[in-house]
């Protein structure tokens, strides 16, 4: 079976196509700036060379037209036609409290994606741009949605409500919902298998490090707290993103700045965290290197990202009261080292004892970074949500029309 995993943003399209037989990716790539006589369009079949071209692609359905006909095409094409494709499945950030799980794509699904748009202003809209793009190309394909939101529908009330007035989680439904589930789900369970323990005995702690970035205490294999918010903007310190703040800095700084609603919602999501610090990025790498050339600002930076992220780490062990595993993941938890022994160095009582050799070794491969001796397992695991995307649309299909 073939499947299309597709994540949309609003002026960009990633893509995966996998063949289910064996779990392989077949062809991947990306559109970016849809909406403009420039677009840029990456096409990458497995075992040869990216083909990329320069087109006009005012919206998304000229956008995923453009990837079934690389697909499908003559020189380079890794299906003889795109009927090969038999289901499609989409990321969607927000699913709020009506999916703990992915679902097949109807009227009532669409209906309720859209009613979130509120909550996911940035998201949301361009996934159905997505979703409404596919059916325009192959309306008679399935389509499948995964809710970054959904692995967190575990949570316990008193983790997920918020200590405000009720009558706002009542109205409005203002509570944490937590994002980066599908990453948290899928490093939980390989992590679970590394260490040849069920997952359902584990205490365990996700860290997706990214430029975006969350914490998952997860317990007995399902999420227990989790620390974005409402929105991606609360819990640890970002690339471009403030992180937990006194909320009181809202309405202080709107006043002695002038900010409107608008400004001040752009600082705390686009201007603040590593780039607010350090003045100079928000990508950890350049972070690094311009703390090697004794840039102090930079060194703060990192060193406010780091105790952060290992507060988090230290009251999610409190709060599960203990922990056995500690996983890091996505683009710098896989791949920034020192960001690793900094928050291991100070954790030493819990008994982690980090393998330093192993924690330095560069690869892309998922592998343990702690001893032998060390009370608890630290493990590096590249994250893979479009092969959770198509799993489980493989599985639906599966089940909804008895497909061998």
């Amino acid at each position: 079976m073939k499947i299309l995993v597709i994540n949309a943003g609003s002026s960009s399209l990633k893509f995966q196509l996998y063949n289910m037989e064996n779990e392989e990716v077949l062809a991947k790539g990306k559109v970016e700036r849809i909406g403009m006589d420039s677009a840029i369009v990456c096409y990458e079949p497995a075992g040869s060379s990216e083909v990329r071209e320069v087109s006009e692609i005012l919206e998304h359905t000229t956008a995923i037209r453009k990837v079934l006909e690389m697909i499908a095409h003559p020189k380079y094409g890794v299906l003889e036609s795109i009927q090969e494709i038999q289901a499609v499945g989409h990321r969607v950030v927000h699913g709020g409290e009506s999916f703990t799980g992915s679902v097949i794509v109807d009227e009532n699904v669409k209906r309720e994606i859209r009613n979130l748009f509120d909550l996911a202003p940035l998201h949301n809209p361009a996934h159905m741009l997505g979703i409404n793009a596919v059916e325009a190309n192959m309306p008679e394909v399935t389509q499948v949605v995964a809710f970054d939101t959904a692995f967190h529908q575990t949570m316990p009330r008193g983790s997920y409500l918020y200590p405000i007035p009720m009558v706002l989680y009542k109205k409005h439904k203002i509570r944490r919902y937590g994002f980066h589930g599908i990453s948290h789900a899928y490093v939980s369970e390989r992590a679970a298998e590394l260490v040849q323990k069920p997952l359902e005995q584990l205490k365990l702690i996700s860290c997706h490090i990214g430029n975006g970035a969350s914490c998952t205490a997860v317990l007995n294999g399902k999420s227990f707290d989790t620390s974005m918010g409402l929105t991606p903007l609360e819990g640890l310190m970002m690339g471009t993103r403030s992180g937990d703040i006194d909320p009181a800095i809202v309405p202080f700084a709107m006043g002695k700045e002038d900010l409107t609603l608008s400004e001040v919602n752009s600082m705390l999501n686009k201007h603040s965290g590593l780039m607010a610090i350090s003045g100079i990025s928000s990508d950890m790498r350049e972070i690094l290197d311009a703390m090697k050339e004794g840039d102090r600002n930079a060194s703060l930076a990192f060193d406010m990202y780091e105790y952060r992220l290992r507060k988090y780490i230290g009251s999610y062990t409190a709060a599960m009261n203990g922990v056995d595993v500690l996983v890091f993941t996505a683009g710098v938890g896989e791949n920034s080292a020192a960001l690793r022994q900094a928050v291991c160095r100070n954790l030493t009582f819990l008994g982690l004892e980090l393998d330093e050799k192993a924690n330095e070794q560069r690869s892309n491969e998922e592998r343990i970074i702690s001893t032998e001796q060390s009370r608890v397992q630290v493990l590096v695991i590249p994250t893979n949500e479009e092969l959770v995307i198509a799993r489980d649309t493989h599985q639906l299909l599966l089940n909804s029309r008895n497909v061998v």
